[in-house]
């Protein structure tokens, strides 16, 4: 690497926490086994840790700390509170200072031993980032396997990128692509779709699933649930249209319902019709309606929240 770059290292290392104090030995003794191989390959020369405490409650701040004792390419940042994965990794971006960036997770299931051919993709020049993806969903129970798939395609027919299916936030990235990650201000971030909107050459790198070394997930089905639609709102405007489009459809149909009914008292007079399908009718119509002010409300609460100009994470502490 040239020490005449400007970079403070050539590799960072950005790794969002949120209570792996059963995990974190782990990673680092792992991670730094492929880190020292590259530098006496001489691939790097330099590289750094940059932890990022999401708000734990258990000891991975300490572990951090400790770390950080023990060896001064660790660093780490402690949130004030928990901010979610979004903020951590935008947090460890911001402060990172290499010319090339990883993000991944701390519970291994990101491997590490893929980090040495994810660096030569991107070092040769050719591609600006290395990302990852499962290819297979093993250990995952059937119904989360079931409803991520689903949720990789209607996101991509919604917006005008592409996610990839099962792609991971586990990548390596030139300093360029950083830069173009964290120009994108946004509150309500969405990483999935963040990557691929800003664009660049991308290899991707295919593995089986891993499951987790230790710990248990912190995702539970809701929260990934709530996430997906986060990021179907934060790069798609079509479910607006299909609000308009579903208030379109049941106009016309009212239009037809009266003329139907009028027809029908002028050719037949005006029988009692049945309650039970008047109710369902009414239900069904309201239910339409609260499912549009829904969609509405969602872009509505994205853009309050954009206006207010919070910080994305405050910090408690940092070395």
């Amino acid at each position: 690497m040239d020490e005449k770059s400007g970079y403070t290292v050539d590799l960072s290392l950005v790794i969002p926490c949120y209570n792996e104090e059963a995990t974190l030995p782990l990673f680092y003794r792992e991670t730094a086994k492929i880190l020292t191989s590259l530098a006496e390959s001489e691939m790097i020369s330099t590289y750094e840790f940059i932890f990022v405490d999401d708000g734990s409650s258990d000891s991975t701040l300490l572990i951090m700390q400790n770390l950080a004792g023990q060896d001064n390419r660790v660093h780490y940042i402690a949130l004030s509170r928990n901010f979610g994965k979004e903020a951590a990794m935008l947090a460890g971006l911001e402060r990172s200072a290499g010319r090339y960036v990883i993000t991944m997770d701390a519970d291994l299931q990101d491997p590490p031993a893929l980090i040495p051919q994810m660096l030569e993709a991107v070092v040769k020049g050719t591609f600006d980032c290395a990302g990852t993806r499962r290819v297979t969903r093993k250990g995952e129970p059937p119904v989360r396997s079931f409803f991520a798939r689903k949720f990789y395609q209607i996101i991509t027919k919604l917006s005008d990128i592409e996610v990839i299916d099962g792609a991971r936030d586990f990548r390596l990235m030139n300093r360029p692509y950083v830069d173009s990650v964290l120009s994108l201000h946004e509150r309500n971030r969405f990483s999935k779709g963040i990557f691929p909107w800003v664009g660049f050459k991308t290899k991707w790198f295919e593995y089986e699933n891993i499951n987790r070394v230790a710990g248990e997930t912190k995702w539970s089905f809701w929260k990934l649930f709530m996430y997906s639609m986060d990021g179907i709102i934060a790069f798609s405007s079509k479910p607006l249209a299909l609000a308009s489009i579903l208030g379109m459809v049941f106009f016309l149909f009212s239009i037809f319902s009266i003329i139907f009914v009028a027809v029908r008292r002028i050719i037949w007079g005006d029988p009692v019709a049945g309650w039970a399908s008047t109710v369902v009718i009414i239900l069904f119509c309201s239910g339409i309606q609260l499912l549009s002010i829904g969609i509405l409300g969602q872009y509505l609460a994205k853009a309050y929240t954009e206006v207010k100009q919070r910080p994305h994470y405050i910090v408690r502490e940092e070395r």
